[in-house]
């Protein structure tokens, strides 16, 4: 049985038996000191999660690439002698290389997901012994992403584990998996068909007993299997059948878990069983329903700590999508911590993960060499993405690339060996691309989302019904999502739609409101399997003016919610009421002529001004308009509803408010 301590020496040193499993978190008595230090000995105490680039989460901070090490002790009792002990990192952005006691153990390349090395040999017994963490987040050819606009944090920003256990056990070293990879292969309302692959270790040509377990939501025991099993180097697969299923879907989340034992050594997985088709008509069906996806973008970071998430900041993030009526989730440029997933899995939100073949908007960026070390590099990562996330009911496609600007008969090639890759690690899941660009690069994966940006970097949005006519007469075989947004600062005001230049700090949040609603009148959608909000929050980018790339919905610190939030509440969320006054922080405006706009899920708003009644008209769905309006001085707006009101004051030119 699997049981997460804090490890402290004092602990350690009073343990006399253990059970065949035993995992201990070592996130505490860390110290860091960096390359260009000149002594070791002033290494700041550090807990992890953790990244050293913090100044990277105020206004116009700047992120320090460099190499860190983390350095710690770690007293291994003379007690362990006969076990195995193992090293699992849940994430170190971007390499990392691990030392015990002088010795190196392993090396990883990729920031965002888990790896683990054994270190059985390398520790001494009853005595105390160094773990010493080389970490860089310095960009390199070898290693994916190449061309990103997301901040790099570096550190060992996730878990650290200690796994102890006995000689025959269930692999911790299988691409930073738990050793047990459940793979369905048919799914239907009557049963699900499958495979377990259990990667073993043990002593060459040893024989062990493997019994696993599969337990449904109710906690009855629906399957239970005993093999013999010889240790050989290869995957244990082992066949089941689940009668009459309880399918996951996301207003019904049925977790099973499954239990794999060899000898008293239990290792534990959860997940789900459904079915993922694309119909003939392009649509995207769960277990045979259609799912219009209306997903949003979710990036790796905060304000308040940067790359170091837990499970809370997850908890909170979830909260917030769902509320604004969000039932997707793409995890951009690569895959966040397990323990987002398992949210999601518990409340039926859909996930796209990408793979980290990617690129910035920044010109000068090469998004792909023509190595065999990047091309390498980018297997190693999509390969441990897609075996440690394939448990997760909720994630519903593998992304291949987002972005890419090249077309040559090397990246198209290497495009295509991914997409194989991942249709071979598993075929039950769609692979997806996101693409701005035309060719045959989006005729590789299974779906393709188109990022749009007419009516921001060029155009009108009114141009977005001619696009949408050429997709439909043109392109109208491929199974087609799109993604748009706009970058928009909270409390910043204009009247004018002008000068929309990207590389700007405080855009307007009125110009992002501007876009977003001519983009949720116009796409057809009817014409895609799903629309994806380019972004959810706000999102620390030091290469923009300002440090953060303000595309969110949500702010940096995920606590002020814009205009186009509620807009999205409105549309978006069938199970609670919105009302919204739109621009409710301009406290002083400098037009006499004004229009009052609000957001309403719930009929016409009654709307006043200085308690005078005011008719609202409805512009499009959701949103209501006042005609132009003569004001001066100060003035207080009331919108109600049967169950909500909302309010604001404004001021009119240089009219002193009185207190």
């Amino acid at each position: 049985m699997k049981r997460f301590l804090v490890f402290l020496l004092t602990l350690c040193a009073a343990i006399t038996t253990l059970t065949a499993r035993e995992v201990y978190i070592l996130n505490n008595s860390w110290r860091l000191f960096f390359k260009d230090d000149n002594s070791s000995d002033d290494a700041r105490f550090v807990s992890l999660p953790h990244t050293w680039n913090t100044d990277a989460l105020s206004e116009g901070g700047s992120l320090r690439q460099t190499t860190g090490y983390y350095r710690r002790t770690l007293f291994v009792p003379a007690q362990w002698q006969g076990k195995r002990l193992f090293l699992r990192f849940g994430g170190v952005m971007n390499s990392a290389d691990v030392f015990v006691n002088g010795a190196h153990v392993g090396n990883h390349l990729g920031g965002r997901t888990a790896f683990a090395f054994e270190i059985t040999d390398k520790v001494q017994y009853g005595s105390e012994n160094t773990l010493l963490v080389e970490v860089s987040n310095a960009y390199r050819s070898d290693l994916l992403p190449t061309s990103s606009e997301q901040n790099h944090y570096g550190g060992i920003y996730r878990d650290v584990e200690l796994i102890i256990t006995g000689k025959t056990t269930i692999s911790p070293l299988y691409y930073g998996t738990e050793g047990v990879i459940v793979s369905p292969t048919k799914v239907t309302t009557e049963s699900v068909e499958g495979n377990i692959a259990i990667s073993l270790l043990g002593k060459k040509e040893q024989s062990c007993e493997v019994t696993l377990d599969i337990v449904s939501p109710d906690g009855y025991v629906a399957v239970t299997k005993s093999v013999k099993a010889k240790i050989d180097g290869k995957m244990l697969n082992v066949p089941f059948t689940v009668g009459n299923p309880e399918l996951w879907s996301t207003f019904r989340p049925s977790l099973y878990r499954v239990d794999v034992m060899v000898g008293a050594d239990t290792v534990s997985v959860t997940t789900g069983f459904r079915d993922i088709e694309i119909t003939p008509e392009r649509l995207l069906t769960i277990n045979g329903k259609q799912f219009p996806v209306r997903g949003v973008n979710l990036f790796h970071d905060n304000k308040r700590s940067g790359n170091a998430l837990t499970e809370s900041d997850y908890k909170a993030d979830v909260e917030v999508i769902r509320s604004m009526g969000a039932n997707a989730i793409r995890s951009v440029e690569g895959p966040h911590a397990a323990n987002l997933y398992d949210i999601c899995d518990r409340e039926g939100m859909l996930v796209w993960i990408d793979s980290p073949l990617s690129q910035s908007p920044f010109l000068s960026d090469i998004a792909y060499y023509n190595s065999a070390a990047f091309e390498a590099n980018g297997k190693q990562q999509l390969k441990e993405i897609i075996l440690q996330n394939i448990h997760h009911p909720s994630v519903a496609m593998w992304g291949i690339f987002s972005l890419l600007r090249g077309r040559s008969p090397e990246l198209m090639g290497y495009i295509k060996e991914l997409n194989a890759l991942a249709k071979s690690l598993d075929p039950s899941r769609p692979t997806v691309a996101c693409s701005d660009q035309d060719g045959d690069i989006n005729f590789i994966t299974d779906l393709i989302v188109w990022q749009q940006s007419v009516g921001w970097d060029k155009g009108d949005v009114a141009d977005l019904d001619l696009w949408q006519s050429a997709l439909r007469s043109s392109w109208s075989h491929l199974c087609q999502g799109v993604s748009y947004g706009a970058g928009g600062t909270t409390g910043h005001y204009s009247e004018e739609l002008v000068n929309r230049n990207s590389s700007q700090h405080r855009i307007p949040e009125s110009w992002q409101t501007r876009f977003h609603e001519g983009y949720v009148t116009r796409i057809d959608n009817t014409l895609f399997w799903g629309v994806w909000i380019n972004s959810m929050f706000d999102f620390g980018a030091v290469r923009h003016p300002g440090g953060f790339r303000n595309y969110g919905l949500v702010s940096f610190d995920h606590n002020k919610r814009k205009d186009v939030y509620y807009l999205y509440r409105t549309l978006w969320n069938k199970r609670d009421h919105t009302l919204h006054i739109v621009g409710k922080n301009r406290e002083v405006r400098a037009a006499n002529r004004q229009v009052i706009k609000v957001y309403c899920s719930q009929g016409v708003p009654t709307l006043t001004i200085n308690g005078d009644s005011v008719v609202m008209h409805n512009r499009s769905q959701g949103i209501f308009v006042t005609d132009s309006l003569t004001l001066s001085g100060f003035n207080s707006v009331v919108a109600t509803t049967p169950t909500l009101r909302d309010s604001t004051t404004f001021t009119i030119g240089n009219y002193l408010r009185r207190k």
